[in-house]
This record gives C-alpha cells, sequence and structure tokens, in this order.
C-alpha cells in the first residue's frame, strides 16, 4: 500500500462484495486499536453492531449495488476494547486486478452525541418502516386472496352465463347458437378425418293444433317432454337442440346413414309410444349424412328437405335425404 494512503488522515478499508476485509491502512487500525491479522479477512459486519448491521443491509449494499458508490453514510463500529467509534462512509465499487472490491474512507465524527441521536432517530424510523412494510405485505397479501376469490366467483359466474346462452331456457337442451357451432366444429372434423356423422331434423305433427287446443301452457309441456325424450336417448357425444318453435335437430357423430336411420325410427316411435296430456302424439323425422363438399348449410337444407318430405309423405315417419338425391 502506497505510504501516503497508509498513514492518510482518514481510515480505509477495502472490502469484498459480500463483506470479507481485505485491506486496511495504518490509520484505521490505530483509531480502532486493532492489529492487522485480527481484521483481515473478517466479516466487516463483525465490528458492527446490530442496528448499524441494518442499516449497512438497507442503505450501504442497495446503493452499492445500483450506483456503484455511497456518499456520506453514517455509521458505528466497534473498537478492540467494544467502544462504538462513529465514522462518515464514503464507499466505491471497482475491480482490481479482475476482482471486484468495494473501497471505504471512513472519516471520524467529532460530535459523537449528536451523532448517535440521529443513529437512535434512524434506527427507529427503520424500525417503524419495517413495521409499516410488514403490515403494507400483509394487507396485500389479504387484498391477493380477496381477488383471487373474486376471480374464482368471476370465472364461475362466467361459465354460468355461457351455459345459459347456449341453452335453451324452456327444453335445456342446446339452443340453435350451440348447434351452428357445433356443427361447424364437426363438419371441420369430417374434412381432416373423413368420420361420417348424420344429423336427425325433428318436428311435432300438428303442433299448432295442440296449442290451439290445449294452451300454450301445455304446448310448452310437450316441448319439455319431448326435449327429455331426447336427451334421455342421447349419447354422451350427441348434441340434441332446439331448433326452433317445435323443432328439434340431433347431431349424431360416427354415425352414417343406416345407423342414423334406426336412431331415427327408435325415436319416432319413442315419442308415439309415450303418454302425453294430449293424447297420442307422433313427430316426423328428416336425416342428412354429410358428403364430401357439404357446409353447414347444405346439412340443414337436406335434413329440412327430408323433413318435409315426411310431413308430406303422412307425417310420423323417417325420411334420409338419400332416399331422393336425385331430385336435390
Amino acid at each position: 500500500m502506497d505510504e501516503r494512503l497508509e498513514y492518510a488522515p482518514c481510515g480505509y478499508l477495502s472490502i469484498t462484495h459480500q463483506g470479507i476485509i481485505t485491506d486496511m491502512n495504518h490509520t484505521f487500525l490505530f483509531l480502532m486499536g486493532y492489529t492487522r491479522e485480527a481484521l483481515l479477512h473478517k466479516h466487516i459486519e463483525s465490528i458492527m453492531s446490530k442496528a448499524n448491521q441494518l442499516v449497512f443491509h438497507s442503505y450501504f449494499y442497495p446503493n452499492i449495488k445500483l450506483h456503484g458508490h455511497v456518499e456520506e453514510l453514517f455509521i458505528s463500529l466497534k473498537d478492540v476494547s467494544g467502544g462504538t467509534v462513529p465514522y462518515i462512509l464514503n464507499g466505491r465499487s471497482l475491480v482490481v486486478e479482475g476482482v471486484a472490491v468495494i473501497d471505504c474512507v471512513l472519516v471520524q465524527m467529532s460530535k459523537r452525541m449528536d451523532y448517535e441521536q440521529e443513529l437512535r432517530s434512524a434506527k427507529k424510523q427503520i424500525e417503524e418502516a419495517y413495521w409499516e412494510k410488514e403490515q403494507a405485505l400483509a394487507r396485500l397479501g389479504q387484498i391477493h386472496t380477496e381477488i383471487q376469490q373474486k376471480q374464482s366467483e368471476l370465472m364461475e359466474l362466467n361459465a354460468i352465463l355461457v351455459e345459459r346462452s347456449t341453452t335453451d331456457k324452456l327444453t335445456g337442451l342446446r339452443n340453435r347458437r350451440y348447434l351452428e357451432e357445433k356443427l361447424s366444429g364437426q363438419l371441420e372434423l369430417f374434412r381432416e378425418t373423413g368420420e361420417p356423422f348424420s344429423l336427425l331434423m325433428i318436428d311435432i305433427d300438428y303442433f299448432k293444433r295442440i296449442n290451439d287446443t290445449f294452451g300454450h301452457q301445455t304446448g310448452d309441456y310437450v316441448l319439455e317432454k319431448l326435449g327429455s325424450l331426447l336427451r334421455f336417448h342421447s349419447r354422451e357425444k350427441d348434441t340434441a337442440a332446439r331448433y326452433g318453435g317445435e323443432e328439434f335437430v340431433l347431431i349424431l357423430p360416427d354415425m352414417a346413414a343406416d345407423e342414423s336411420r334406426l336412431v331415427a325410427e327408435n325415436l319416432r316411435q319413442e315419442a308415439e309410444l309415450a303418454v302425453w296430456d294430449t293424447g297420442r302424439l307422433t313427430v316426423s323425422i328428416g336425416i342428412a349424412t354429410c358428403t364430401a363438399g357439404d357446409s353447414e348449410k347444405t346439412l340443414l337444407h337436406k335434413a329440412d328437405t327430408a323433413l318435409y318430405a315426411s310431413k308430406e309423405g303422412g307425417r310420423n315417419r323417417v325420411t334420409h335425404c338419400f332416399d331422393f338425391t336425385a331430385k336435390l
């Protein structure tokens, strides 16, 4: 070490970024009463009180890391006898021979009592700040929990709203909006995999007569009961929907024409054999099985045309669009 620095009128310490003392000048050793061997390779916090360690952690390290230097830090160090020696510390981070160190210059304070009062005040403020921080963090944790709970409630509410927006209120079946989205997805799957599917369009025969004779409340009962019947006879992967008025649609994945005829015929018979408050009730059914080039519009049109053919053929019957393909 340069002789002028060794005997400079201020203390000098060099520490690592972990706080290990790597060098000091004679002036500092003289002021503190230590030998060089007593401090070399020791942690600087070993000659600090708990309060000063707190100041060092909350001010010195953060500023060195952020700015590369610290100016006019009030700090007390313990001398060899255990007494406290107040200093003003200036520190600077630099690299010496490839090693990152922090050089510190310590000027002993002349007004010790004033400094100790200031240190006590700073310590109290830091303790209050930490207490306030802990309180704020606890409140933030509570707010975070409340937000998570509200988000969970909102997600549940959204799920209910989505369910309601895609469900027919009267029958509990899917509504037309959901049906159109599902049909679009089924067509995409067909184009990708060639997996067949069929679509049934079901209409209650002479439904207007039911409303006119028994009233709309009974008409609603008939719609609800037919919806229940469709739901009961549908597979989990099928989609049963109320298309509008007294018309219902059933999407049957993995089902070709012949199988769909059997399903439709079973549904027709179940409706005819069921007990209704209105007496005997029948349905007419039209079927369309997806083919290359079909769209949502063409499939619904084919099923609707097949349904019309069932109506024209005397009602209470099943017709597949393949039965009159040549006429389409």
